[in-house]
């Protein structure tokens, strides 16, 4: 009999009596010990050849992107493109090699260009990805996929239907090295028993950007309008969805959502304070909010089990143990740091931090000076084009992901809970 993945807890016990000490350390990183040896720093490790980019869609996000790809040595932007000259002109900033088109056809004509990486909003991305895919090119589509099932269908199954073009969508978590670390705990049982989860965005901001006519502000303010926006959840939420399937090895059975317009009544129509509830198999729920409206609190994700949390804080993690918890010995070794907000004290979570000691570096310090995760994302996209590795996330997880998110915005819109359907994600 298949066991449910949520129930198959794995013995946490036994996992931490045979393994080394040396390997437990490894595991939970920000150590204070001393190297042996120094190891090879991956940054020494050869870039490989370079991958001429072009990227379509020079909005604030595909600025980034761009801002992101200029850090690589090896990822040349030789193409931007937009409707809009005036982000045309704002892209070639950080570019300024590339040339510069307003129609994306013209760009998979270029023939040298390589890699084309999607920023447009996300109701425009169907077409212009599968065009992409089928000019035979590479293909980095950022999330959601898009804003319905049909669109985001057709671009996991154009994606599957060439598989000699690397495609990456742009669920940035799944390449950060902290939620690779973090994911080994969770998986372990090293928190005990899984009892639930949750995760948050709070900025004080109104997504609502000026523009010279009328036309072109409503164009560039597409995520407030609920025919061309998944909002809140769809645009930011879909990254904890993802991470709790993924951690937890099982996609949610349903999603109740509530939404108003709080904080900015400019006309929007389009929630800007929400909160989701997403129940996994096992009776585990996630509880999901993000506001426009508050800035305390940011961004993060917390997993809770019977023996401690754990606290994902941009490129930080934090062990909280129960005062009940059997005390266990890599915890003599592990360092201990308060985090804000609640400036609680907890175990540093430190991703290779047996590499950084040996470089003689203090983990926790790189950790908090690390690169954002859309870094790692499109380091990660151009190295699998070299070297032919599959990406961290799939095609259909990327699917998945955003048929979660598309439906957790349909619930907060109808104020209703929703049961996903198999169907849906077939």
């Amino acid at each position: 009999m298949k066991k449910d993945p949520i129930q198959n807890e794995w013995n946490r016990r036994d996992f931490l009596r045979d393994s080394s000490l040396a390997a437990i350390m490894t595991l939970m990183g920000g150590l204070e010990l001393k190297a042996a040896e120094k190891t090879d720093d991956p940054g020494d490790k050869p870039a490989g050849p370079p991958v001429k980019c072009a990227v379509v869609g020079c909005g604030p996000w595909g600025r980034e992107i761009l801002k992101s790809l200029s850090t690589l040595s090896n990822a040349p932007v030789i193409a931007v493109c937009d409707t809009y000259p005036a982000f045309q002109r704002r892209a070639l900033e950080s570019a300024p090699q590339a040339k510069s088109f307003d129609d994306y056809r013209r760009v998979l004509e270029q023939k040298d260009v390589q890699a084309v990486l999607v920023a447009t909003p996300s109701h425009l991305h169907r077409q212009i990805a599968v065009d992409v895919l089928q000019a035979g090119k590479h293909l980095y589509c950022e999330a959601p996929l898009a804003t319905t099932l049909e669109d985001a269908r057709a671009i996991a199954k154009a994606a599957l239907a060439a598989p000699k073009q690397m495609f990456q969508a742009g669920m940035i978590f799944r390449s950060n090295p902290i939620h690779k670390h973090v994911l080994q705990f969770v998986r372990t049982g090293a928190m005990g028993k899984n009892n639930m989860l949750a995760a948050q965005w709070h900025k004080k901001e109104s997504w609502r950007r000026k523009a010279p006519t009328p036309e072109r502000e409503r164009a560039i303010n597409w995520r407030l309008d609920a025919s061309t926006s998944i909002g809140l959840m769809g645009e930011l939420g879909i990254h904890s969805l993802d991470i709790a399937s993924w951690y937890l090895m099982a996609r949610p059975v349903s999603v109740t959502g509530f939404g108003e317009v709080l904080a900015w009544n400019d006309g929007r129509n389009v929630p800007d304070t929400v909160q989701a509830i997403i129940e996994f198999p096992g009776n585990i729920r996630m509880i999901y909010d993000a506001t426009l409206g508050n800035s305390f609190g940011g961004a993060c994700e917390t997993f809770y089990g019977t023996e401690s949390a754990i606290v994902i804080r941009q490129n930080r993690a934090w062990m909280l143990k129960e005062t009940d918890a059997p005390l266990l010995g890599w915890e003599v070794y592990a360092r201990k740091e308060a985090f804000t907000p609640t400036k609680e004290t907890g175990i540093a979570l430190v991703a290779n931090a047996t590499q950084l000691l040996a470089q003689g570096k203090e983990p926790a310090e790189t950790a908090a000076n690390s690169e954002p995760p859309l870094h790692y994302a499109l380091e990660e996209f151009i190295a699998n084009i070299n070297e032919s590795k599959a990406p961290s996330c799939s095609p259909n997880d990327a699917f998945n992901a955003s048929v979660l998110a598309i439906k957790a915005n349909e619930a907060i819109f109808k104020g209703a809970t929703i049961t996903y359907e198999n169907q849906w994600f077939a």
